[in-house]
């Protein structure tokens, strides 16, 4: 295959995941720009070996990569980490009281997801946000199925405790 045909193969085949892998990312990194930067490079090392690509699904390919380009990443700003850029929030004033809820709840999930071991956020992330099936996150994260129902359900129950403990130490 040349260059020219690689290139077309490759923009029909993983263009098209970029919401994915940006999602993906974003959950990982907690990060807008940093996410954005993850993905670039995820896509620049799967352009790299395409051809070397097995017969699995290319989504899962290209999350597995994503995922290691985070992981690499996170590993790199440990010590540095800042915390995610959060969405401006216009003035409570001019918002309706559903709506201001909602950013709340949608901010206190996060921030529950943020402070998951990342082997559970990972996981989750790839169910509830990117419906994926146990087998395809299996691939992605390299572990077998077995391990991903235990890390969904030691994730979920870890985020359903720390969301608990949001809303207590409100409630005081």
């Amino acid at each position: 295959m040349n260059d020219k045909e690689r290139l077309a193969r490759f923009e029909a085949e993983m263009l098209p995941l970029m919401s994915d892998a940006y999602n993906l990312a974003r959950w990982l990194v907690q990060n807008d720009e940093d996410a954005r930067d993850m993905v670039q490079e995820a896509y620049l090392r799967a352009f790299k070996f395409f051809c070397g690509m097995r017969a699995e699904t290319g989504k899962s390919w290209l999350l597995r990569i994503v995922r290691n380009v985070c992981y690499d990443h996170l590993k790199q700003q440990k010590n540095r980490r800042t915390e995610a850029d959060q969405k401006e929030q216009a003035d409570p004033s001019d918002l309706p009281e559903q709506v201001l809820q909602t950013k709340l709840d949608v901010a206190a999930v996060q921030s529950a997801l943020a402070n998951l071991p990342e082997e559970f956020r990972t996981a989750l992330v790839l169910r509830e946000m990117e419906e994926l099936s146990y087998r395809e996150i299996s691939e992605i994260t390299q572990v077998p199925i077995g391990t991903v129902m235990s890390r969904l359900a030691r994730g979920r129950r870890q985020l359903a405790e720390v969301l608990r403990q949001m809303r207590a130490s409100d409630l005081v």
